[in-house]
């Protein structure tokens, strides 16, 4: 036995297997496919920002007599469009102080707010096998019952904030629980009945913004609501010169619980027995029925506290049936970047307000446009990991256990 060998303690793997398990686990990591999945997707709306620059245009029409104005005309358009991306998302150094400097990031937060939000009730949902894609009915119904408590009680702050999110986060969990019931008791598809739901929940809400005496604003013939009472908006955290308010301390405690929820409790247990094998649950005693519906009722409740966010947070001047903005289907890319764990979907919501956020400042310069292409990028990349593995190499995710397996087959029939 050689002298590095027996410096091994028996049972304890040799320091270079030890490197090389710890370089596979990596590389095998559902995180490694997200983090290629956004860097392709900014790499194509690289691309695209150099080949809609008119400077660029203009230089390539002589690229071959001189080459290098069309390098440097792509190279000052792209480093200013993410500079202008940085300022407008993280900090902005054209600032006279740090207070000023530092909106950006505040603005960040606040748009993903109610993304972190959505994205844990999405993400729980896809966790347990379900698929919820009435995010955006369930932001729509939960926010516009959080907000006519917001606007039509009269009760002191403190108070008043927290039962309207309480009745938004209720409205959100009945409409969710809607799609659950039907799916537990006729078999109906989770998909097609949230898509409709969708529909329906907009357009009630747009009726009950257009009757008076419902959500309608007094006086008023737009199909609008009156603006959020005082007592009930949320605190905002840094001051009235920064829009970054309560609701992202309460999607800081939404991602605790739904951890917690999921990696700690038995209903958790359960929610994952019922994503990895619907019958293995059932013949463990699971009740998939009564399992299933609160699923989504849990899933439409954390969606329904997102429009809570918006109503109370966001935009306290009265809201329309368009309050999600588009929300709703962000939550799913947002749950599918963060792999469906609570952690990151809470960084991929941030990374999502980034984009919102620095996206509008890379404006006129760069089309918004592009930006709405490269979250569509990343989900088309982050739905195919077989893909991107087989472009850049990767093993797949237990590879090495099948190859030991095959590798045991053999020497036994040998």
């Amino acid at each position: 036995m050689s002298a590095v060998h027996a410096a091994v303690p028996p049972g304890d793997p040799a320091p270079s297997n030890r490197w090389a398990r710890a370089l596979r686990e990596i590389l095998v990591g559902d995180w490694l496919v997200g983090v290629i999945a956004v860097l392709l997707a900014v790499l194509v709306g690289s691309i695209l920002i150099a080949a809609t620059a008119p400077e660029v245009q203009q230089a390539a029409g002589y690229f071959f007599a001189r080459p290098g104005d069309t390098v440097a005309a792509i190279w000052d358009a792209m480093s200013s469009a993410y500079a202008n991306f940085f300022q407008g998302a993280v900090y902005n150094f054209r600032k006279p102080d740090f207070a000023e400097g530092i909106r950006p990031i505040t603005d960040t937060l606040t748009y993903a707010t109610p993304l972190i939000a959505a994205g844990l009730g999405v993400g729980l949902s896809f966790r347990a096998g379900l698929f919820n894609i009435g995010g955006q009915g369930q932001m729509v119904f939960g926010g516009a019952m959080g907000g006519w408590v917001g606007f039509a009680a009269a009760m002191p702050y403190g108070i008043h904030p927290a039962v309207a999110v309480i009745v938004g986060m209720l409205a959100g969990a009945v409409w969710g629980g809607i799609a659950g019931v039907l799916k537990a008791f006729t078999g109906a598809h989770e998909v097609i009945v949230t898509i409709m739901l969708n529909y329906v929940a907009v357009n009630f809400v747009f009726w009950m913004l257009s009757t008076p005496g419902l959500l309608q604003a007094p006086g008023s013939n737009n199909p609008k609501s009156p603006a959020t009472a005082d007592t009930a908006k949320f605190l905002l955290l840094l001051g009235p010169d920064y829009k970054l308010h309560f609701g992202f301390i309460l999607s800081i405690l939404a991602t605790i619980a739904v951890w917690w929820l999921i990696e700690r409790s038995s209903i958790g247990f359960r929610f994952r027995a019922l994503g990895e094998n619907q019958s293995a649950a059932r013949t463990a005693g699971i009740d998939v029925k009564r399992t299933t519906i609160l699923v989504m009722a849990v899933s439409g409740a954390l969606v329904g506290l997102a429009g809570v966010d918006q109503v109370l947070g966001t935009t306290t001047s009265g809201f329309s049936k368009g309050l999600d903005s588009g929300i709703g289907f962000d939550a799913i890319t947002v749950a599918l970047l963060g792999r469906n764990r609570p952690w990151g979907i809470f960084a991929a919501g941030i990374l999502f307000g980034a984009f919102k956020a620095g996206g509008y400042a890379m404006q006129p310069d760069v089309q918004v446009d592009i930006v709405t292409v490269v979250q569509s990028l990343i989900v088309l990349f982050l739905a195919a990991p077989p893909l991107i593995r087989a472009l850049f190499g990767l093993p797949a995710p237990g590879s090495r256990r099948k190859a030991r397996k095959a590798a045991a087959q053999q020497g036994v029939q040998a």
